[in-house]
């Protein structure tokens, strides 16, 4: 077997070929409770970072957005909601997250701007030059081949298109992380276990956090997928970050 064929999920090595359904089933498991699970793990914080993410996007006008594991359609609402015109496809691999955020009130009110469509990051549904802008949320950590992903992010973007992810990473203080990570590990997975009677989840999505590259190292694997003018911004002191870049 060689090295290339294993991959992590959480802290365990499996099979690259196993990680996709293992991930499907964590999303399939917490789909009904996952909106008010991110409200309580971060204390709303995750609102203030969505909120932050459209000011740096500034949706315009008539912009076709692609939100790719858009889950419950968080990004794609806010995004229809500052742009007259515009129009989003939220784009997931489990399909009862799609169910989920079809039920929510926002998907009513912008049932004529939206689309719900199934599939994967790594092999996008959708024809080149398709999108004016590519949003993903708290996904990319989760893919199995990440520079796949960002090839394909990159294919589906019209030129002059950007760009846009959103993702947990790492804070710069020593000191600060470890405080993270004494919550992250000791509370996140018992919040899982009391509000989604699942720890087993949570605890994978903690270690997934801690397995996913920091801000430099995933700056360099945008630009090598194509990408210009990249840049990020740190959020909360680096517990998340935004990264930016543009099809040139």
């Amino acid at each position: 077997m060689s090295d290339q064929s294993t991959t992590h999920f959480g802290f365990q090595t499996v099979p690259e070929s196993d990680k996709a359904g293992m991930v499907h089933g964590v999303f399939t498991r917490v789909a009904s409770k996952y909106d008010i699970m991110n409200d309580v793990m971060s204390m709303g914080i995750h609102r203030v970072w969505k909120d932050a993410m459209m000011d740096w996007l500034a949706p315009r006008p008539g912009q076709r957005l692609l939100d790719v594991a858009g889950g419950t359609g968080d990004v794609s609402f806010r995004f229809l909601g500052r742009a007259p015109g515009a129009h989003a496809t939220v784009c997931d691999m489990t399909e009862s997250m799609l169910v989920e955020g079809r039920h929510r009130a926002e998907a009513d009110r912008m049932a004529e701007r939206l689309d719900w469509v199934v599939g994967d990051a790594m092999a996008l549904p959708f024809a080149d030059n398709s999108f004016d802008v590519y949003t993903i949320s708290f996904g990319i950590r989760n893919v199995t081949r990440i520079p796949d992903a960002l090839r394909e992010a990159y294919r589906v973007l019209r030129p002059g298109g950007r760009l846009m992810v959103l993702e947990f990473s790492q804070i710069p203080n020593e000191g600060l992380q470890w405080l993270y990570d004494r919550y992250s590990f000791n509370v996140i997975p018992v919040m899982g276990q009391i509000i989604a009677k699942d720890r087993d989840s949570y605890q994978y999505l903690v270690e997934s956090i801690r397995k996913f590259p920091d801000q430099e190292t995933f700056a360099g694997m945008i630009r090598a997928a194509g990408f210009g003018q990249v840049k990020y911004r740190n959020l909360t002191m680096g517990i998340a970050a935004l990264h930016s870049g543009w099809k040139i």
